[in-house]
């Protein structure tokens, strides 16, 4: 078998950067005191063993789409952009309360485009490395010029407010980067994701018969703090930087102990002293998919962080995939 003439090939360019980002939280905080009157606990044991004081719960008007849509508009402003720019939408989410539709699709038409590909990624708290990953490739090989991604959880739904594991952890909201395409190699601003899954291990988290989300929270935190120091190693060897380069460490807001052995084990590895790491889940709780942008644009907003900052992000959480990549922050 031939081809009769060519098949055209859309020219590629150097690499994607992020143009611009959002973020979208619903307004109900809830405290740790405000849990404590529905389970056995109290203030000071949640912050010991996770590191939240409050995070928000979604309201009956806030939907996965809803937010994700704030948070994607926010990032188009950010960029300078408009809806009509886009020529896709990738969404990250678990949380979508049906399979079909998909979120994307919805959330392109809100924030006003039709006709552009859309396609939700369900790696759970990996999502936007997945997204951000995808979007890179697309904007490389010529496939797409400008891609949003968004991550967007209301974990809220699949909550059982009287299981002290998992309803003083997870919370409702949204974050969102658009991609452009960098046209030389010093303008490139997102690395190779190095990534991966545990299938062997999906037994440690899911959802029930009742469709309450259930975990092994000391299973799943063992894991996350011995596999996730290399992968973060990876993205970095992939990205040709060491851990002395970072300027922001944006790990998945799981649990502050996480987070903080994670960056202890960079910091032994030579990452510098003044290296700012991401703590945003003290105030936003556990947001999946959305907890990297999410934080990144809070970090942002309080000046912690600046535009040229190159940060390393790092996903991992249910499914049990994991991912993480180097940013140049807009």
């Amino acid at each position: 078998m031939s081809l009769h003439g060519t098949i055209r090939q859309p020219d590629p360019v150097a690499g994607a950067r992020i143009l611009g980002l959002g973020s979208s939280q619903p307004d109900r905080i809830v405290t740790n005191d405000e849990l404590a009157q529905r389970v056995e606990t109290n203030d000071e044991w949640i912050r010991s063993r996770v590191g939240i004081a409050e995070r928000r719960f979604a309201g009956e008007s806030d939907t996965v789409v809803s937010m994700g849509a704030d948070a994607g508009s926010k990032a188009l402003a950010d960029a300078g952009l408009s809806p009509t720019d886009l020529d896709a939408v990738v969404v990250a989410t678990c949380t979508m309360p049906n399979p079909i539709p998909n979120a994307a699709a919805q959330l392109a038409d809100r924030i006003g485009v039709n006709g552009i590909g859309a396609m939700d990624v369900n790696t759970a708290c990996a999502g936007f490395c997945y997204g951000t990953g995808l979007a890179a490739d697309m904007i490389r090989c010529g496939t797409a010029r400008h891609v949003l991604v968004v991550g967007s959880e209301k974990l809220s739904d699949w909550l059982d407010m009287d299981d002290r594991s998992t309803c003083i952890i997870f919370a409702d909201g949204a974050g969102a980067a658009v991609l452009g395409p960098a046209e030389s190699a010093e303008e490139v601003g997102v690395g190779p994701v190095a990534w991966g899954a545990a299938g062997d291990l999906v037994s440690t988290i899911g959802i029930d018969e009742k469709n309450y989300l259930r975990q092994e929270g000391q299973a799943v935190f063992r894991w996350a703090t011995t596999k996730i120091a290399p992968i973060a190693m990876e993205a970095l060897e992939k990205a040709g930087l060491s851990p002395a380069d970072i300027d922001v460490l944006v790990p998945h807001q799981a649990n502050l102990r996480i987070v903080e052995a994670i960056a202890k084990k960079l910091k032994q590895q030579g990452a510098r002293d003044d290296l700012v790491i991401a703590d945003d889940i003290v105030h936003s709780g556990n947001t999946s998919s959305a907890s990297i942008p999410m934080a990144i644009d809070h970090m942002r907003g309080a000046g912690r962080v600046r535009s040229g900052d190159v940060a390393l992000i790092v996903g991992f959480g249910a499914g049990l995939s994991y991912g993480g990549q180097v940013v140049v922050l807009p």
